[in-house]
């Protein structure tokens, strides 16, 4: 069995905008909740981590009795909540993340339900669930009719627009592709990345960086407004909406940029970087986020798994920007040598020779000469 999630766009009416808000503060407000109860019982245990785990959550329910505006929206939203802290708990003794915050109702607003009985049901043009009844939805593409429904999650932007992601499951047993044709790719900063085959970049055109200036007056103009005031509110929603733009243009770059690259390739290679190091130990932090390296790999990852194609990722320690990749000889390349030239003869753009060693090295992990 696989998963796929669907993104549709969500037109609610006022009184369904409503319950949606309703249940957004509601969500928040039991994790807030438990997370309080929670955090009392680890300040008390703390010192003994095995007692602390046997602690159990309490469960929403145990509000309901005591706050009744709690029974007005989706019981599995706020399951879904404490499920959520259950997750956050186990990550944070398993050292894979900090102790849990407090949620804040400037974060994103979202809420999970699930579908049980046939509560959650994709019409025409419309999508039935549960409390909010019938919305209208923007259905840009079919969902397959033997996808089952497992989830929704329904999420508000900062611009107010409301979006539906429908996760579903279904039978999937790709044929494996007999691999002949391989890329290897090196990060770049200024293109997302070159490829080993011509040298070539993909020419990310860097959103971020031509909205930035617009960014600027914008935000400028929205430091001098009174904060809580209706010109305030415009101007916040106007800066987010050019957030938003780029965000989308980058995502909509990205995809394209990966379906082409699946279509051509059997198996593509790449290192296992680290981003946020990177963007830290260099500085770049917002040339790393604009190329959105880590999306890219991700689109990547499913669209070859989806064709029964592979993704290799090498090891980020692997010198692949160090190793001459005609003859296999290493030596150091500092970061503002542009060109690779080796005792060999061999000279190259410092990229290109790393995207070859890359993909040697995945023909190697596959066992391919």
């Amino acid at each position: 069995m696989a998963n796929k999630a669907y993104k549709f766009r969500l037109y609610p009416t006022k009184e369904q905008e409503q319950l949606l808000l309703k249940t957004f503060g509601c969500v928040r407000f039991v994790y807030n909740k438990m997370l309080a109860e929670r955090k009392e019982i680890y300040e008390q245990f703390k010192d003994d981590k095995g007692l602390l785990k046997q602690q159990k959550l309490p469960t929403p329910a145990k509000y309901k009795q005591e706050f009744a505006w709690l029974k007005e929206v989706d019981s599995l939203a706020l399951a879904n909540a404490q499920l959520n802290l259950q997750k956050a708990y186990t990550n944070f003794f398993a050292g894979r993340a900090k102790f849990p915050k407090f949620k804040s109702r400037k974060a994103k607003q979202s809420y999970t339900t699930n579908r049980v009985n046939g509560n959650i049901q994709l019409l025409e043009s419309h999508i039935k669930l549960p409390k909010l009844g019938l919305v209208r939805l923007k259905q840009h593409r079919e969902v397959p009719s033997h996808h089952m429904i497992k989830s929704c999650t329904i999420s508000r932007s900062a611009t107010g627009k409301y979006y539906i992601s429908i996760l579903t499951e279904y039978e999937h047993e790709p044929k494996l592709k007999e691999i002949n044709e391989i890329i290897g790719l090196d990060f770049a900063m200024d293109g997302l990345y070159v490829e080993s085959e011509q040298g070539e970049k993909a020419n990310h055109p860097r959103f971020y960086r031509q909205t930035q200036q617009k960014l600027a007056k914008e935000q400028n103009i929205l430091s001098r407004k009174t904060k809580g005031s209706a010109r305030y509110e415009k101007q916040r929603i106007k800066v987010a909406r050019l957030h938003e733009h780029v965000a989308n243009q980058r995502k909509d770059f990205l995809h394209k940029t990966a379906r082409r690259l699946v279509t051509r390739y059997d198996c593509v290679v790449i290192e296992d970087l680290n981003m946020k190091s990177m963007s830290q130990a260099l500085q770049f932090g917002k040339s790393v986020a604009d190329n959105g390296w880590g999306m890219f790999t991700a689109f990547l990852q499913y669209k070859l798994f989806e064709q029964g194609k592979k993704l290799i990722k090498i090891s980020k320690w692997f010198p692949s920007t160090k190793t001459c990749s005609s003859c296999g000889h290493r030596r150091d390349m500092p970061l503002s040598e542009r060109t690779f030239s080796c005792a060999c003869g061999f000279v190259s753009d410092r990229d290109w020779n790393a995207a070859i060693n890359i993909k040697n090295e995945g023909r190697l992990l596959l066992g391919l000469s």
